[in-house]
Protein backbone atom coordinates (compact mmCIF):
# COMPACT_ATOMS: atom_id res chain seq x y z
CA UNK A 1 0.00 0.00 0.00
CA UNK A 2 1.43 3.17 -0.89
CA UNK A 3 1.49 6.14 1.14
CA UNK A 4 -1.34 7.94 -1.42
CA UNK A 5 -3.33 4.76 -0.43
CA UNK A 6 -3.35 5.20 2.89
CA UNK A 7 -4.04 9.27 2.36
CA UNK A 8 -7.04 8.61 0.48
CA UNK A 9 -7.88 5.81 3.43
CA UNK A 10 -7.91 8.27 5.54
CA UNK A 11 -9.36 10.90 3.80
CA UNK A 12 -12.58 8.74 2.88
CA UNK A 13 -12.49 7.83 6.96
CA UNK A 14 -12.64 11.18 7.75
CA UNK A 15 -15.58 12.32 5.14
CA UNK A 16 -17.14 9.33 6.85
CA UNK A 17 -16.90 10.47 10.45
CA UNK A 18 -17.71 14.19 9.38
CA UNK A 19 -20.94 12.77 7.43
CA UNK A 20 -21.70 11.01 10.67
CA UNK A 21 -21.61 14.47 12.85
CA UNK A 22 -24.05 15.80 10.21
CA UNK A 23 -26.45 13.39 10.48
CA UNK A 24 -26.31 13.17 14.68
CA UNK A 25 -26.28 16.93 14.22
CA UNK A 26 -29.79 16.41 12.09
CA UNK A 27 -31.26 14.42 14.73
CA UNK A 28 -30.39 16.74 17.34
CA UNK A 29 -32.14 19.71 15.62
CA UNK A 30 -34.77 17.47 14.49
CA UNK A 31 -37.00 18.63 17.53
CA UNK A 32 -35.87 22.50 17.17
CA UNK A 33 -33.99 22.64 20.16
CA UNK A 34 -31.00 20.95 20.95
CA UNK A 35 -30.79 19.97 24.26
CA UNK A 36 -27.90 20.32 26.53
CA UNK A 37 -27.70 16.53 26.72
CA UNK A 38 -27.45 16.19 23.40
CA UNK A 39 -24.77 18.78 22.91
CA UNK A 40 -22.54 16.57 24.85
CA UNK A 41 -23.19 14.00 22.89
CA UNK A 42 -22.01 15.45 19.77
CA UNK A 43 -18.51 16.71 21.43
CA UNK A 44 -18.22 12.96 22.46
CA UNK A 45 -18.85 11.55 18.75
CA UNK A 46 -16.76 14.61 17.66
CA UNK A 47 -13.82 13.44 20.17
CA UNK A 48 -14.75 9.53 19.26
CA UNK A 49 -14.59 9.98 15.33
CA UNK A 50 -11.30 12.55 15.21
CA UNK A 51 -13.19 15.45 14.68
CA UNK A 52 -11.46 18.06 16.41
CA UNK A 53 -13.70 21.06 18.15
CA UNK A 54 -13.45 23.76 15.46
CA UNK A 55 -14.07 21.11 13.08
CA UNK A 56 -17.33 19.99 14.69
CA UNK A 57 -18.59 23.79 14.82
CA UNK A 58 -17.66 23.42 10.96
CA UNK A 59 -20.20 21.25 10.58
CA UNK A 60 -22.88 22.83 13.20
CA UNK A 61 -22.35 26.01 11.46
CA UNK A 62 -22.51 24.67 7.46
CA UNK A 63 -24.03 21.33 8.01
CA UNK A 64 -25.45 21.43 4.07
CA UNK A 65 -22.06 21.04 2.70
CA UNK A 66 -20.92 18.09 4.25
CA UNK A 67 -22.14 15.31 2.33
CA UNK A 68 -23.60 12.03 3.27
CA UNK A 69 -21.28 9.45 3.03
CA UNK A 70 -22.87 5.95 4.37
CA UNK A 71 -20.76 3.93 6.27
CA UNK A 72 -18.77 0.99 4.50
CA UNK A 73 -19.15 -2.04 6.41
CA UNK A 74 -21.41 -3.71 8.94
CA UNK A 75 -19.94 -2.33 11.73
CA UNK A 76 -19.73 0.99 11.05
CA UNK A 77 -23.09 1.00 10.02
CA UNK A 78 -24.58 -0.27 13.52
CA UNK A 79 -22.12 1.68 15.34
CA UNK A 80 -23.33 4.90 13.84
CA UNK A 81 -26.77 4.17 13.90
CA UNK A 82 -26.60 3.52 17.91
CA UNK A 83 -25.08 6.45 17.88
CA UNK A 84 -27.98 8.19 16.30
CA UNK A 85 -30.34 6.80 18.12
CA UNK A 86 -28.62 7.51 21.37
CA UNK A 87 -28.98 11.30 19.91
CA UNK A 88 -32.42 10.75 19.89
CA UNK A 89 -33.24 9.10 22.81
CA UNK A 90 -30.22 11.40 25.39
CA UNK A 91 -32.88 14.12 26.34
CA UNK A 92 -35.65 11.23 27.16
CA UNK A 93 -37.98 13.23 24.49
CA UNK A 94 -38.32 11.29 21.52
CA UNK A 95 -39.72 13.25 18.67
CA UNK A 96 -41.35 11.85 16.13
CA UNK A 97 -39.26 13.70 13.26
CA UNK A 98 -36.12 12.13 15.01
CA UNK A 99 -37.52 8.96 14.78
CA UNK A 100 -38.01 9.25 11.18
CA UNK A 101 -34.90 10.42 10.59
CA UNK A 102 -33.61 7.63 12.07
CA UNK A 103 -35.41 4.86 10.65
CA UNK A 104 -34.61 7.05 7.15
CA UNK A 105 -30.39 6.85 8.13
CA UNK A 106 -30.92 2.42 8.68
CA UNK A 107 -32.51 2.01 5.75
CA UNK A 108 -29.80 4.08 3.70
CA UNK A 109 -27.25 2.17 5.64
CA UNK A 110 -28.93 -0.64 4.28
CA UNK A 111 -31.14 -2.24 6.83
CA UNK A 112 -34.47 -3.84 5.58
CA UNK A 113 -37.54 -1.11 5.82
CA UNK A 114 -39.68 -4.39 7.60
CA UNK A 115 -37.45 -4.65 10.37
CA UNK A 116 -35.98 -1.21 11.20
CA UNK A 117 -38.49 0.44 13.48
CA UNK A 118 -38.16 -2.93 15.59
CA UNK A 119 -34.46 -3.17 15.94
CA UNK A 120 -34.58 0.98 16.60
CA UNK A 121 -36.71 0.12 19.72
CA UNK A 122 -34.24 -2.80 20.60
CA UNK A 123 -31.21 -0.52 20.47
CA UNK A 124 -33.20 2.45 22.49
CA UNK A 125 -34.14 -0.23 25.09
CA UNK A 126 -30.59 -1.74 24.94
CA UNK A 127 -29.06 2.04 25.61
CA UNK A 128 -31.57 2.15 28.54
CA UNK A 129 -29.89 -0.29 30.04
CA UNK A 130 -26.51 0.77 29.40
CA UNK A 131 -25.93 -1.88 26.96
CA UNK A 132 -23.07 -1.26 24.72
CA UNK A 133 -22.99 -1.63 20.77
CA UNK A 134 -21.34 -4.65 20.39
CA UNK A 135 -23.81 -6.18 22.77
CA UNK A 136 -26.97 -4.94 21.08
CA UNK A 137 -24.92 -5.51 17.32
CA UNK A 138 -24.90 -9.57 18.52
CA UNK A 139 -28.57 -9.46 19.89
CA UNK A 140 -29.88 -7.46 16.36
CA UNK A 141 -27.97 -10.20 14.33
CA UNK A 142 -28.86 -12.69 16.46
CA UNK A 143 -32.96 -11.70 16.41
CA UNK A 144 -33.62 -10.07 13.69
CA UNK A 145 -33.19 -10.63 9.94
CA UNK A 146 -31.72 -7.40 8.81
CA UNK A 147 -30.29 -7.91 5.67
CA UNK A 148 -31.62 -9.28 2.36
Amino acid sequence: MSINDIISLFKLGKASAKSHMRNLIEIAAADGNLAVEEQRLLEYAAIRNNISREELKEIQLNASNVRFKAPGNKRDKFNQLYDLVHMMSVDKNIHAEELRLCEIFAIQFGYRKEVVREMIELIRRNIEKWIGPEETMKMVLRDMKVYD
